[in-house]
């Protein structure tokens, strides 16, 4: 039985951030141990968290706004760090792991100056600011994409490629494996713009569809997330070219739809990267061109490098770009599931498991375990020598 350590998890305010820390801390949670969480107000509200886990905010200023925004930021990351060392101090984790964002900071130095071990968990293809800025003082850095940017090089040898953590509902899908698609049979294509939708697909993706011959528009489902403006003109244009279509602000049963969808356009953020890598779902990523340090667009490498994607930079996300992808994806034989399986080649189904076992790896034996192994040890020394003794008589 694995003996029960105490974790500290710090992640900022966003559902990226916040959803890893979450797949984590239940697993911990599952393995024995207990988990504290600390993030802002804001990270806090997002749905998704153990039960079992103690939450606790902590203040942390965001690093922007002038040398005014700066000092505020200073003086807050400060406030945070002191109360993140009592935390420790009463709290007592065995190891502290951080998922980025400016919330994490103040927990993850407080980790520094108390000596605890840490892990950073990025979940982008670009290592974050707040985690470069830790990256130096850690023990581990746990990366979700073989190909990752702005790790510094002194830090190579703390990289551990764990992926993101994943629903189980997605990882089901992966063995469920791709829908069949005889050569007369429906044509299932989801569109998903992030957690908001995003006009350039509302924009797009219906003019494409409006070039691919009426043989297979008579074949084509669309399944498409819109934004809330968007959604009765969407739904206009896909009626006039008689194609059946879905329309929502929100896709509320995801894994669902992703299991029998045949080809998906997205975004690319790193959760919508990881759980179609998983599933072993093709797309056709339209990185989002203002994500901070481009990230969006080197999260796409690995599966566009292994065949399972393509990638379109948003100017060249044009309808005739489009149309012809589609239109050679669902009529060229073999072509879908060659692709499906190039995209399940990238997933990571076990990001979870491997995480908790890196956090775990670091933790210090609990002190009645080096009681245990002492005595064991002594025990053995004992009988080695008493039959050593019995040997020579």
């Amino acid at each position: 039985m694995t003996a029960t350590r105490h974790f500290l998890l710090a992640a900022g305010g966003t559902g990226g951030h916040m959803l890893p820390a979450y797949a984590l801390a239940g697993e911990l949670i599952a393995r024995g141990h207990r988990v504290a969480l600390v993030s802002d107000d804001r990270g806090l509200r997002i749905p998704g968290a153990p039960a079992e886990m103690e939450t606790h905010v902590l203040p942390a200023g965001r690093v922007s706004g002038g040398p005014i925004g700066w000092i505020k930021a200073a003086l807050a990351i400060r406030k945070g760090r002191a109360m993140a060392i009592d935390l420790i101090r009463d709290f007592d984790p065995a190891v502290a792991v951080g998922f980025g964002g400016y919330p994490s900071l103040p927990s993850l130095l407080a980790a520094r100056a108390t000596k605890r071990p840490s892990v950073v968990h990025e979940q982008n293809a670009v290592l974050g600011r707040t985690n470069r800025m830790l990256a130096s003082g850690v023990n581990a850095i746990a990366v979700a994409y073989r190909n990752i940017q702005r790790l510094p090089e002194a830090c190579e040898n703390k990289r551990h490629l764990t992926g993101n953590p994943v629903r189980e509902e997605i990882i089901a899908i992966r063995d469920d494996g791709f829908p069949p698609l005889p050569e007369d049979g429906i044509f299932r294509l989801l569109v998903v713009g992030g957690s908001l939708g995003a006009t350039v697909l509302s924009e797009v993706v219906p003019a494409a569809i409006a070039m691919l011959p009426r043989a297979l528009l008579d074949r084509l489902q669309v399944v498409q997330q819109c934004r809330e403006d968007d959604i009765e003109t969407v739904r206009a244009k896909y009626a006039d070219l008689g194609v059946a279509a879905e329309c929502a602000p929100y896709i509320q049963d995801f894994p669902e739809r992703l299991r029998w969808a045949h080809l998906v356009i997205a975004r690319a953020g790193a959760s919508t990267v990881a759980e179609l890598a998983c599933a072993g779902r093709p797309a056709i990523f339209v990185p989002y061109p203002h994500a901070m340090d481009d990230h969006q667009t080197y999260n796409v490498v690995d599966m566009v490098e292994a065949g399972g994607a393509v990638a379109f930079a948003q100017p060249d996300f044009t309808a005739g770009a489009v149309a012809k992808h589609i239109q050679r994806m669902a009529l060229e034989p073999g072509a879908l599931e060659d692709a499906a399986e190039r995209a399940a080649s990238c997933g990571l189904p076990d990001a979870t498991r491997d995480l908790a076992n890196l956090v775990e790896s670091l933790a210090a034996p609990p002190m009645m375990d080096v009681i245990r192994v002492g005595a064991s040890a002594q025990r053995a020394r004992t009988s080695g020598i008493a039959a050593a003794r019995k040997e020579a008589q």
